[in-house]
């Protein structure tokens, strides 16, 4: 069901997104403007492959897996989109159909501007069409980065990354002890493999390994990061 409002929180996180915030103010407001509030429930979908484009949308809460069926009928996992981020602008771009599935990852909050909005303001704002290149450039550079270390880094390294990556955008300090941060964004051990393009089990065995040199804590909530420099270490001696 639409709601109208954003809530207080879930306004400043759109606000505080890292390319929303380098927005002029009047382009900012004209975004916010057309935009309209959607709630999804957990494991909700969003939207389907093969979709028409009508919205380009950001999460103000809660996350958004993107991930798509294989023939067999594997779950492959690309990403989980954090609040602040915007996506679905490439098949708003080009008008081609969407080319994956995005669920609600707990419970969540999209905000959204539709096609035919998103090219007003395109119309009105060439400071937008710039902006949008440099999203693009960034989404590239991050891509050829994660094939890279596809092909190149142990699961281990890997694992490690996007341990650093999850602290970054969903870490929140331990209330036991202010070194540690947890991560908030709760994963099964078999999202998380899906995720890195391994099995549960491997994905498991590195775990257990990192809780053994307590570097992470395993707890039935979800993950504790005990040493954050510990997994820099582990990235830097895998890629060297």
């Amino acid at each position: 069901m639409d709601d109208p409002i954003l809530t207080i929180e879930e306004r400043a996180a759109i606000n505080g997104g890292r390319w929303f915030s380098t927005l002029s103010p009047s382009l900012r407001h004209d975004i916010l403007r057309c935009a309209y509030v959607t709630r999804f429930k957990d494991g909700e979908l969003i939207c389907a492959r093969g979709d028409p484009p009508e919205a380009w949308s950001a999460v103000a809460r809660g996350a958004v897996r993107v991930s798509s069926t294989s023939i067999t009928g594997k779950q492959v996992t690309f990403t989980y989109v954090e609040p602040g981020i915007w996506f679905g602008d490439v098949a708003i771009f080009d008008g081609d159909r969407r080319t994956h599935d995005a669920y609600a990852h707990g419970e969540t909050t999209m905000l959204s501007v539709s096609r035919g909005d998103l090219r007003k303001i395109l119309s009105q704002h060439v400071e937008l069409y710039e902006a949008m290149l440099k999203l693009q450039a960034r989404r590239i550079r991050q891509l050829f980065g994660l094939v890279e270390d596809l092909n190149t880094l142990p699961l281990r390294a890997r694992l490690a990354k996007q341990l650093i990556h999850l602290v970054r955008s969903y870490g929140v300090p331990s209330l036991s002890d202010g070194r540690e941060v947890r991560i908030s964004l709760q994963l099964a051990q078999e999202e998380l493999a899906q995720l890195l393009g391994a099995s549960r089990q491997r994905v498991n065995q590195e775990l257990k390994s990192m809780e053994r040199e307590e570097v992470i804590r395993i707890e039935p909530g979800g993950l504790v990061v005990r040493n954050r420099d510990a997994l820099m270490r582990i990235i830097e001696t895998d890629n060297s």
